[in-house]
């Protein structure tokens, strides 16, 4: 298993999940985890998905979400991990 966290902020609108969501299950990668919510008219989400049996490189994954992203009005960010953790740890 491969894990990464995407995070997803900006100002709630409708269908982002679903343009998210879709867009992960198009590239094969498995949602293991999810948390929204909406804070005033601002939307927050953090999911941890699997890409392990992606059908596209994580390097190509990270650019192409992040555009969506910005095609959305959000700011999507994809990182591995391991990495999130070792940034995060106390």
């Amino acid at each position: 298993m491969k894990k990464a966290i995407i995070t997803v902020v900006g100002k709630d609108s409708v269908g982002i999940l679903a343009k998210v969501c879709t867009y992960l299950a198009e590239t094969g990668v498995n949602i293991l985890d999810i948390s929204q919510t909406v804070v005033q008219d601002y939307f927050n989400m953090m999911m941890i998905v699997d890409y392990g049996k992606a059908t596209k490189p994580f390097d190509e994954i990270g650019p192409e979400i992040t555009k969506l992203g910005v095609g959305m009005g959000m700011k999507i960010r994809v990182q591995k991990a391991e990495i999130f953790e070792k940034m995060h740890r106390v």
